[in-house]
């Protein structure tokens, strides 16, 4: 059962990436920018925090970090607990693009959400979040 919710997780995150992709396109961004960006629009995080909450290669965030601080998008900080893992953060412009997604982000969330139960919802999110803490306790092993 648990190989059947995999598969059906990794159709699922395809999708959503290929939404993301059309949302971000028209304000100049992807759908990675978005992510990493989004990762830190709360607090700045040093790109190794980017890495773990998303689950992503920290090599392949800071490629995506640095490419975003180029482009005036974001910003790194002094990190006053790690002298080399500065924080990143976004910029205004780095606030004001992904700002800009929220009206084709809500559209299409509403659209979609409308179509399953909202309790459902909340136990799907539930379960998720379970699942992602059994996986964090039990990696792999090779």
């Amino acid at each position: 059962m648990l190989t059947e919710v995999i598969m059906r997780t990794f159709r699922l995150y395809g999708a959503f990436l290929d939404a993301a992709e059309v949302m971000t396109k028209p304000v100049g961004l992807t759908a990675a920018w978005w992510q990493v960006l989004g990762a830190v629009l709360k607090e700045p995080l040093p790109v190794a925090g980017i890495a773990r909450e998303m689950s992503l290669a920290r090599q392949s965030v800071q490629r995506i970090a640095d490419l975003l601080v180029e482009k005036g998008l974001a910003e790194y900080l002094p990190n006053p607990a790690h002298r080399r893992a500065k924080l990143f953060r976004p910029t205004k412009a780095g606030y004001e693009a992904v700002e800009s997604l929220r009206a084709a982000q809500h559209a299409f969330t509403n659209k979609v959400s409308a179509q399953v139960d909202l309790d459902e919802l909340k136990t799907t999110l539930k379960v998720m979040r379970q699942l992602v803490e059994a996986v964090d306790e039990n990696p792999p092993r090779v």
